[in-house]
């Protein structure tokens, strides 16, 4: 917990004031009492005080429990445990529906109460963890792109969060473009490594002759032009993340060596003899079917399962086209600020074809197209006759008398669901009720065509 935890006693009582506070030092950073309501709020305004232990029964015109409302005012973060003499099933309810987090009768059992403060300390210290965890993704979505608002995307981010605090092997699967790196910086970002390296290899981007080199390091001498020591991509992530991406280029004698790596935890840079101990996660990503690869015979099957601890599949843009107006805002400030031109906005008609292109470049095509558009359009509104040509992608039904009735048939429904989605944005029970057909007829008319 990054902030010191400070408890406030509010008791009338100097005698349990004072042995509240002696008995709960050891359980915070600071102890502080205070005799009355007015007191408290004076003590509360003053310090940061992440628990409040209140008697209800204070002098004044009011008590405790109008204490814990107040406090939960201020700082609806504060954990609250109230106190009385006169414990009654009704003020019990009162006190928790104002947000007491227990109630506790006197006399006062210290053992009790200490218990209770030890849980109220576990309970504000992982309210803070999510906090940081909250802040630190959306802090990697602004600087990603890693946003969305579609169910497919929050299950995404869900698998994320779970897996990100762990040093499990993670291999990402995904088309190109569709945010596979994103993925694990995002993995890296928000686990207990964060703070170590995060290193990025394109495997498909080294020549074999190099590659053992890249990822092992090597001595000096231990080859023509090795002059020096050179540390290798394990040794340089050690602590951090180490991300492999393009993973099914590896060659097969790399992938022996991997595996090794995967196995024992050691490596030894070439040319050298001593073991080094591997402190880096691998996380891992391809564009490819590596099941398929694996089945070929063109990727180890015991490698493939090595790498394969949490599998997490990427969709493309298509899958998740709710997003793509949260994307396309997105990128419009982004780059806006970068090239240092004037707030840009995007009509509704422009948003919606860009909503129903195919995107086979997935969110880095968005990304490129957007920015292509800020630089290149004077005007502060992008209207859909200044998108580019390739994206109006959405076929028209034509009559040939080449087709055949049910050709054409389903050439028309198919451009009826399109415009429908269109018409309401994407949402599939909207849509089926203007279309008069069930959310399941319609989800089977969509995997049909393609239109996802």
């Amino acid at each position: 917990m990054d902030e010191p935890f400070q408890i406030l006693i509010v008791d009338d009582e100097p005698n349990i004031r004072s042995g509240l506070a002696k008995g709960l030092r050891n359980y915070a950073d600071r102890v502080d009492t205070a005799g009355t309501v007015n007191e408290a709020l004076d003590c509360f305004d003053a310090g940061n005080y992440q628990l409040v232990i209140a008697d209800i029964r204070l002098p004044g015109d009011r008590d405790g429990l109008e204490l814990v409302s107040l406090v939960k005012q201020r700082k609806p973060a504060t954990t609250a445990i109230v106190i009385t003499a006169h414990g009654t099933v009704d003020t019990a309810v009162e006190a928790l529906r104002r947000g007491a987090f227990d109630f506790i009768t006197k006399p006062v059992d210290l053992n009790l109460i200490r218990q209770q403060v030890a849980r109220a300390v576990e309970h504000h210290r992982l309210q803070d963890e999510n906090h940081q965890l909250k802040e630190r993704l959306a802090e990697a979505g602004e600087m990603t792109g890693i946003i969305g608002n579609s169910r497919t995307f929050k299950e995404l981010l869900a698998q994320i969060r779970q897996v990100a605090d762990t040093d499990a092997t993670v291999l990402i699967q995904g088309e190109s473009g569709s945010g596979k790196e994103l993925i694990a910086r995002a993995l890296h970002d928000l686990s207990q490594r964060s703070q170590g390296p995060f290193l990025a290899v394109n495997l498909g981007a080294l020549p074999e002759s190099l590659l053992e080199s890249e990822l092992f390091g090597h001595e000096k001498g231990a080859f023509t032009g090795a002059s020096r020591q050179k540390p290798g991509c394990f040794e340089q992530s050690a602590g951090g993340t180490l991300f492999l991406d393009e993973i099914t280029e590896i060659p097969a004698k790399s992938q022996v060596d991997l595996l090794r790596v995967l196995e024992l935890g050691q490596y030894a840079r070439i040319g050298g003899e001593a073991m080094l101990q591997s402190d880096a996660r691998i996380v891992s990503a391809t564009n490819r079917d590596i099941r398929q690869m694996v089945d070929e015979g063109t990727f180890r099957e015991d490698l493939f399962y090595r790498l394969n601890i949490v599998p997490i599949f990427v969709p493309p843009l298509r899958e998740r086209r709710e997003d793509i107006p949260l994307l396309a805002d997105h990128f419009l400030q982004q780059f806006c600020n970068r090239h240092r031109r004037p707030a840009k906005s995007i009509t509704s008609a422009a948003m919606k074809l860009l909503t129903i292109s195919s995107w086979p470049g997935n969110v880095r095509q968005l990304r490129n197209v957007i920015e292509r558009l800020v630089v290149t359009i004077p005007s502060d509104e992008i209207t859909e006759s200044e998108l580019p040509p390739e994206l109006n992608t959405v076929p028209k039904a034509t009559v040939t008398r080449n087709r055949t009735l049910a050709e054409v048939t389903e050439s028309a429904e198919r451009e009826a669901i399109e415009q429908a989605l269109l018409s309401n944005d994407f949402h599939r029970e909207q849509t089926a009720k203007a279309l008069g057909v069930s959310v399941r007829t319609l989800h089977y008319k969509m995997n049909r065509y393609g239109l996802h």
